[in-house]
């Protein structure tokens, strides 16, 4: 099959398993590249596939030398159709791993369910005795209740009225402005639901229950601050209520497990470009502007890049670990610094359809969304005949 990219919306139907493998093995070849890290040495990584938790899977693996266990949902290709970028992904990290003679395993499934959780907790105490780091990185648009079955989404909107910004179609660089209506009690309710705090807890309760989780455990989730332009649509709407129950989980988890030597941290991590970031109004034209001042800076960071330097400047530098005054550790500080914010203000005024590619990165951000899906990859050959199915051995 020759595999090209797809689009439906601010959506890839089809993903490369070359372009994929090569993205991975660009992320383990920046790793080697830096000085070791002092850190852990079993580490179960829930959402392992894509973004930060794939990140942290390789800066662990290839970084300290880690036992991994990832977790991620089962999308195998067929003859017709390609898998999901997440299923070539791990299926490169578990190729690369073993060649490097790392232990590695992969739990396929929905992460919400107990299920899941009973198989990963056997898995560790089979293979692994015992994880000393979890990280929670699941990003999801519904989530089933396993108190009551029932299925809810998340929505992406501001709260108590509607919100009007400048937004861009990254597809065609048009600059519009677009108004986005205000959540309801129900939507912002199940919002919290589904991107909170409370599958991260019950993770680390099956965890402990099983008898897997290391004394002196380091628990991490991911969250996002970000600039004023983003404000009213991300943190003070309906995401950024879920992320404030998540905040507060992370402090009731570090409470938890400090009797037992543990800690939980939430990390907030930088503005990047992600599927999920793509179909948020407003958002891809303030990261288009943000990349353009960043990389302007030499302050630009991926998601290997922050993970290795949440990693070695943070949760394992041997000294305490530096928080905000709400407990959070901050790897968004070189975003929110005030030149860089104080210039993204200024392109934002500026621009509209015809100047986008001259005063932002817009190229740059169309580029990294192709590359989440294993596309516009140097040193891949996209015309050539792929076989869409790539299987995973180690995933149960």
């Amino acid at each position: 099959m020759i595999i090209k990219p797809r689009t439906r919306g601010f959506i890839c139907t089809t993903s490369h398993p070359v372009g994929c493998a090569a993205q991975v093995q660009e992320q383990i070849d920046y790793v080697l590249k830096q000085p070791g890290i002092q850190g852990p040495r079993n580490v179960l990584v829930i959402g392992a596939s894509t973004g930060y938790g794939l990140s942290a899977r390789i800066a662990a693996a290839f970084g300290a030398r880690a036992n991994t266990v990832g977790v991620y949902r089962p999308s195998q290709g067929t003859e017709k159709r390609t898998a999901s970028a997440g299923w070539y992904n791990s299926a490169a990290f578990e190729q690369a791993a073993e060649a490097a003679g790392l232990k590695s395993f992969s739990v396929t499934g929905d992460a919400f369910t107990e299920e899941t959780k009973a198989k990963t907790v056997e898995l560790i105490k089979k293979e692994l005795g015992e994880v000393d780091l979890v990280v929670y990185s699941v990003a999801s648009a519904r989530r089933t209740l396993p108190r009551t079955g029932e299925t809810v989404s998340s929505v992406l909107k501001p709260i108590g009225q509607s919100y009007t910004n400048k937004t861009v179609n990254f597809h065609t660089g048009e600059v519009t402005q677009v108004t986005i209506e205000p959540a309801t009690e129900e939507e912002v309710r199940n919002t919290v639901e589904v991107m909170g705090g409370e599958d991260w807890e019950l993770w680390i309760q099956a965890l402990s229950e099983g008898g897997v989780l290391a004394d002196n455990a380091t628990t991490i989730a991911f969250s996002y601050i970000g600039s004023e332009i983003t404000k009213a649509i991300y943190r003070d709407g309906s995401i950024g209520q879920a992320k404030d129950h998540l905040e507060d989980t992370a402090l009731k988890l570090n409470e938890a497990l400090a009797g037992r030597g543990g800690r939980a941290y939430v990390t907030v991590s930088k503005a990047l470009v992600t599927q999920s970031s793509s179909a948020i109004p407003i958002v891809p034209l303030y990261v288009s502007a943000l990349y353009k001042v960043m990389k302007e800076k030499g302050l630009h960071e991926g998601c290997i890049e922050q993970i290795y330097r949440l990693f070695t400047d943070r949760l394992y530098a041997g000294k305490d670990v530096p928080v905000d005054e709400k407990g959070r550790i901050r790897i968004d500080d070189w975003e929110l610094r005030e030149d860089v914010q104080q210039e993204v203000a200024e392109l934002w005024s500026k621009v509209d359809s015809d100047n986008i590619e001259e005063l932002t990165d817009l190229v740059g951000y169309r580029r990294e969304f192709f590359q989440l899906f294993g596309f516009e990859t140097d040193g891949v050959d996209y015309d050539a005949d792929v076989n869409p199915i790539v299987e995973n051995p180690k995933a149960i």
